[in-house]
């Protein structure tokens, strides 16, 4: 089993530099970026059945113990993400050469496109094996470094802009991250995750409190916590459809990971608490309220996506093995179901030349299979019984009544709210880009509308508008379908959630784990 932990590195790291050397070949790049994704795939679900049965792994690099060389970890939280992340990203992947054989290089130039995507898988999985503060670094930094070439593909104006903006902003928080890191170093001496929750008991409460805000601050601005949260909106839209889909399901819920782990290994204790629940109060109601006011379905859906992330900083904050198990449910939910949702409009603008609601229309008619396909996981995100946003809601809302406090009353009041507008936002989408007739549309500006206008006699032109490619349709399909598995299998999942939790309730068991024999903690996890 511990062979296969370095493999879910390698594999899409030597296949970013197989499709490197094809160079402008798109069809060899395309089959050796499907294969290695499906590889690691297939990696990452045997670890998540070894590790749940048999228990974590730990990978010392080199030979060389820890603290002192380089681990790997997985646990059941870090096996699970493999395996969403890696389906998540072969579904987009899927859904990208669909694009790329309908329209060429225009939206996604394969001779950059598939290395520097797999490099960007890469850094995830790095991120998510990572047993120390600086290859937890590292892998933030690859996935960013693709991340900034993904986001502005294409080299129009917007996506320029909204860049520089990503970029930016990305480049704080790898500084404040970097100084944490070299703020943990000088106050501990080292940076291995185990042997830091270890030592950080001893220090000063003042000087653990600054440790623990610094790595909060830079986790938070990755994870888009409020008020860290204002680059999103305007960062995701601009990118191509699949670069929006892979970004909007899994870059935030990387920084939410390492929250838990800071939450669940370095810092356990309950000091900070309050303050979090605030945070995700704030998260959940602003990014709610600003979905309300758009017109856009793509920044609508990032604004859903930052109230969402407050569900899951709630279940963090709570301190409880009910309350992490409920956010690791619902961690899971969320990056199916909304890169279900921005693949789907991709769809839709595929369809109509335009993601603005108030210029597309009879969608329901014209497309009735891509309806489908955003209802449904729109209805998951609305916490609709039975699906999974449901499931997960009502976990979170359980864990958080059992503080019995004020604060949490208000918490799960402000969770049904965030609820209730976001199913609003996304019912507004429906009503105006699907159910009204495109005959009721002021100022249409289809893609089918202005192909006629250019090109009145070109029967061609008008076939090719409404053309979307079957893989396109396909790979959205495909996480309809998980998305619904979270809803039939939701037993199963939320107790493979809830053994995760139960292995991050206190530090003894990680440390047990990574450093054997110097913790008086029961054993591996």
């Amino acid at each position: 089993m511990a062979v296969l932990v370095p493999l879910v590195v390698l594999v899409p790291l030597l296949a970013a530099a197989l499709t490197l050397v094809l160079g402008r070949r798109a069809r060899p790049q395309r089959i050796v970026a499907a294969l290695a994704l499906v590889v690691v795939l297939g990696l990452s679900v045997a670890l998540l059945i070894g590790v749940d049965a048999g228990g974590a792994v730990v990978v010392e690099a080199g030979d060389w113990p820890a603290p002192y060389g380089i681990v790997l970890v997985v646990d059941r939280l870090s096996a699970l993400m493999l395996v969403v992340s890696s389906l998540v990203l072969l579904a987009v992947l899927v859904f990208s050469i669909g694009q790329g054989l309908a329209d060429g290089d225009d939206e996604t130039p394969v001779s950059i496109y598939y290395p520097t995507y797999l490099i960007l898988t890469t850094g995830v999985m790095v991120a998510f094996v990572a047993g120390d503060l600086f290859n937890l670094y590292v892998g933030f930094e690859i996935l960013l470094v693709a991340s900034y070439v993904l986001i502005t593909l294409g080299g129009t104006q917007a996506r320029i802009r909204a860049g520089v903006t990503y970029v930016i902003v990305s480049l704080l928080s790898s500084v404040l991250f970097l100084a944490s890191i070299g703020m943990v170093y000088g106050a501990l001496g080292t940076v291995n995750l185990a042997q830091v929750a270890e030592r950080v008991q001893d220090l000063p409460v003042d000087v653990q409190i600054l440790l623990h805000v610094m790595l909060l601050v830079a986790f938070g601005i990755k994870a888009a916590v409020f008020p860290l949260s204002f680059w999103l909106p305007d960062s995701y839209p601009s990118a191509p459809a699949p670069v929006t889909a892979a970004f909007a399901g899994l870059l935030t819920k990387i920084g939410v990971y390492a929250i838990i782990r800071v939450e669940t290994v370095i810092f356990p204790s309950p000091e900070l608490n309050p303050a979090l629940m605030v945070l995700a109060l704030l998260t959940m109601v602003v990014g709610a309220l600003g979905a309300v006011a758009q017109a856009d379905i793509k920044r609508i859906l990032s604004f859903t996506l930052v109230s969402h992330i407050g569900y899951m900083i709630l279940g963090v904050a709570l301190g409880t093995v009910a309350g992490t198990a409920a956010a690791i449910y619902y961690i899971v939910h969320h990056i199916v179901v909304q890169t279900t949702l921005f693949l789907a409009a991709g769809l839709v603008e595929r369809e109509a030349g335009s993601t603005s609601i108030t210029r597309i229309g009879g969608l329901l008619a014209s497309a009735p299979l891509v309806a489908v396909l955003f209802f449904i996981p729109a209805l998951s995100l609305g916490g609709i019984p039975p699906f999974s946003g449901f499931i997960g809601k009502l976990g979170l809302f359980q864990a958080t009544a059992a503080q019995g406090d004020a604060l949490a009353y208000v918490l799960i009041g402000a969770g049904a709210l965030v609820s209730l507008l976001t199913l609003y936002a996304l019912v507004r989408v429906w009503n105006l880009a699907f159910w009204r007739p495109a005959a009721d549309v002021e100022g249409d500006e289809t893609r089918l509308l202005r192909a006629v206008e250019e090109a009145p006699d070109d029967e061609g032109a008008r076939s090719e508008t409404r053309t979307t490619p079957r893989l396109m349709t396909l790979s959205t399909a495909g996480m309809v379908v998980v998305g619904l598995a979270l809803t039939v299998f939701a037993g199963p999942l939320y107790a493979v959630a809830d053994r995760a939790a139960q292995n991050l309730d206190g530090a003894d068991a990680y440390i047990e784990l990574v450093l054997p024999g110097t913790n008086s903690g029961e054993g591996a996890p």
